[in-house]
């Protein structure tokens, strides 16, 4: 895969509607990806681990993070950092809006 230098709109990328509750738009290069992502009130992402370090930066609303044993409550204008392989899980205590850098890129969100 050869990549270029480019520029992409939010405004213009296809809404990935996850579940009833999730929604993202996704920008990725070679080893990194950015993540748009809107949670409503009450949207629940189960425990899981993956290969990649996650940082979620909290634009609007609220999360409550399980992060390996740790109860974390992320607000906005606050970032969390999720080392790889550490299990976690998220639920949002509010509407939230996100952006979410994941490094290695997430393979199974680009098919």
């Amino acid at each position: 895969m050869v990549l270029t230098a480019r520029i992409e709109r939010w405004s213009k990328l296809d809404l990935d509607k996850v579940t009833e509750m999730i929604s993202r738009k996704i920008v990725s290069g070679r080893h990194q990806m950015l993540v748009q992502v809107y949670l409503k009130c009450g949207a629940q992402i189960p425990l899981h681990t993956h290969a990649s370090e996650q940082i979620v930066y909290v634009l609007q609303g609220k999360l409550q993070c399980l992060v390996g044993d740790r109860f974390l409550t992320v607000r906005e204008g606050e970032v969390i950092y999720i080392p790889s392989g550490v299990s976690h899980q998220i639920e949002a205590i509010e509407d939230t809006f996100q952006l979410a850098v994941f490094s290695p890129i997430r393979e199974e969100w680009l098919s």
